[in-house]
């Protein structure tokens, strides 16, 4: 059982606080890089939420990201929006995407987010 960064716990707390989602960050977990901004989750299951809900195929699930949950303890997961995955020389999806990490994955982390240019 790995032992979760302090530091990195103390970011999302900060983050889940106020309601900011102007904190870039990257991360390594599982071996890929994920780099983006941080959102608190209540806004992060907003924003999933209604993708899901303009969805003919996929509107049902919606409501699953409505249910919050009572906090309980220091934040456990990282909630990236504009989030990329690198791959060589590219961030998948190009717009940016919404993914969640478990704090205790996280295996490196900078402050920061990297944006690729062809100048």
């Amino acid at each position: 059982m790995s032992k979760t960064d302090a530091l990195l716990v103390d970011l999302a707390t900060l983050v889940e606080s106020g309601r900011s989602n102007q904190m870039s960050l990257t991360v390594v977990t599982g071996g890929t890089v994920i780099t983006g901004r941080l959102a608190p989750e209540a806004v992060w299951r907003e924003r999933v939420s209604e993708v899901l809900a303009d969805s003919a195929q996929l509107g049902a699930f919606s409501a699953v990201f409505t249910n919050e949950r009572p906090a309980d303890g220091p934040p456990r997961h990282l909630h990236f929006h504009v989030a990329r995955i690198l791959q060589g020389t590219v961030g998948i999806p190009e717009t940016g995407g919404m993914y969640r990490v478990a704090i205790e994955d996280v295996s490196a982390w900078t402050v920061g987010d990297f944006s690729y240019s062809d100048n």
